[in-house]
């Protein structure tokens, strides 16, 4: 028998020979809009590469994702890299537990991720800096609805709260190890079903190089239609009651079709409106904190106790909506249940005046020669609009392998542009930009004592 509406709920999420919905009504599937896409960020966010995987590249369900060579600005992925190539995964344990199999260190390339549940909350750190320290091992993840008792064997055992896993693992080169090595090693992953862990099946795969996707969240209803999909497939947690019911009222109920009316999707995009425009202030104003007292670079501001107790957004008290989203969701992905990893990361979102960086005036950062990084450093240019790649463009950032071919001062400093057009004779030393943006400068494998050093990154300065 079908679910009974409230006589609101059928007025607000009828058919369009209804009558149009009263002012009051539409104020609030506009607050509940607006609420319902923060309090889903993280989940459309993972959804949305499981779904660009399947859309952009072709892959049927399960198939993983690995890079023969790192991305570029046709990928559509919020701030990633374009220096490490990823592997990534979608998987269910609807139909029972599964197992990734994750391999050993290699002597040139080992992997560092981690794995997610539907909400992004960590469930294991993978690789030489996660629970196998290196070694491999089979991760069992059990469904949510398992009971008794663990199967035996040479696990390492996690029951997720939801049915959806997710991962992005990057394999990183060490010893002179080379983009082959690594998209090498990325296809020596596997998962699969335990009920086949006598004789696993092995995975597929699709490069993600050769197959660009997009996986950045639409703020269209597109949107709300991806968190459908995730309310319709997903276990409801105790915690979320409250908005099950505010969803209801704007149509997106379990085991029934979400289709709003025209009035109703008005609505709900002023609501989506709304988030975006509360998690980009969120992002701005509360993600980042200064480092040094004279430099306008910072360090990311998570919400208290986050870090420590793993990501879980949630507190004995409280689901911490707004920092998940805007704090982290609206612009990161897969965050790792214990920090670390060997990566530093600065971020940049305005010029040695305090002004946000924009897409028309020219910039410069002069990258000292004693950056701490053991490894190579890393600057990328991020849109502001989108939290991925500046689109179209032949180059994403600059880095420590790239010096051979910028021009770099006598004391060893290199001069970083970010502009719409190169300055001129300088195009081996731009990023290009014609939007608003921010800047990541990554420190990949940051010396000891670094931060007692005394060493600082200069301001990104307004260049003539």
């Amino acid at each position: 028998m079908k679910r009974a509406f409230s006589t609101l709920a059928i007025v607000l999420a009828g058919t369009s020979a209804q009558a149009e919905i009263s002012e009051v009504q539409r104020d609030l599937v506009v607050r509940r809009a607006c609420e319902a896409a923060i309090w889903g960020m993280p989940a459309v966010g993972v959804y949305d590469i499981e779904l660009a995987m399947q859309r952009d590249a072709g892959a049927e369900f399960g198939t993983l994702g690995f890079m023969s060579e790192p991305m570029d600005s046709r990928h559509g992925f919020l701030t990633a890299n374009d220096v490490t190539p990823y592997t990534f995964g979608a998987l269910s344990t609807k139909d029972g537990p599964i197992v990734i199999d994750v391999p050993p260190a290699g002597d040139k390339v080992a992997f560092f991720g981690t794995i997610v549940n539907a909400w992004q909350v960590p469930i294991a750190d993978v690789g030489t800096s996660g629970e196998d320290a290196g070694a491999g091992g089979r991760y069992l993840i059990l469904p949510p609805d398992f009971e008794g008792k663990a199967p035996e064997g040479d696990f390492l055992v996690h029951q997720s709260n939801t049915y959806g896993v997710h991962f992005v693992f990057r394999p990183v080169a060490k010893n002179g190890g080379t983009h082959a090595d690594q998209a090498a090693y990325a296809q020596t992953l596997n998962w699969y079903p335990l009920a086949d862990a006598e004789t696993p099946p092995t995975a597929g795969f699709i490069d993600i190089k050769a197959n660009p996707v997009n996986t950045l969240p639409v703020y269209d209803m597109t949107f709300y239609n991806d968190l459908n999909t995730v309310v319709q497939r997903e276990p409801v947690l105790a915690q979320d009651n409250a908005m099950m019911g505010m969803l209801a009222s704007l149509g997106m109920v379990r085991g029934e079709a979400f289709e709003p009316d025209e009035d109703t999707q008005a609505a709900m995009l002023e609501g989506l409106q709304c988030a975006y425009d509360t998690m980009q202030e969120h992002f701005i104003s509360n993600s980042v904190v200064p480092l040094w007292e004279d430099r306008t670079w910072g360090v990311w501001d998570f919400a208290e106790g986050q870090p420590e107790a793993g990501f879980p957004y949630a507190t004995d008290e409280m689901v911490l909506v707004d920092d998940r989203a805007g704090g982290s969701y609206f612009w990161i992905t897969y965050l790792p249940k214990k920090l670390g990893g060997g990566t530093f990361y600065l971020t940049g979102l305005t010029d040695a005046d305090g002004n946000m960086l924009n897409g028309e005036d020219t910039y410069k950062l002069t990258v000292p020669a004693d950056t701490p990084a053991e490894d190579f450093w890393s600057v990328i240019v991020y849109s502001m609009k989108t939290k991925g790649f500046v689109e179209g463009v032949d180059r994403v950032g600059l880095a420590t392998p790239n010096l051979p071919n910028m021009q770099v001062n006598e004391d060893g400093s290199a001069d970083v542009y970010f502009a719409p057009e190169a300055p001129e004779g300088l195009e081996s030393n731009w990023i290009p930009t014609g939007e608003d943006f921010f800047l990541l400068f990554r420190l990949y494998g940051p010396s000891e004592g670094w931060m007692e050093s005394g060493w600082k990154l200069p301001n990104v300065e307004k260049a003539e």
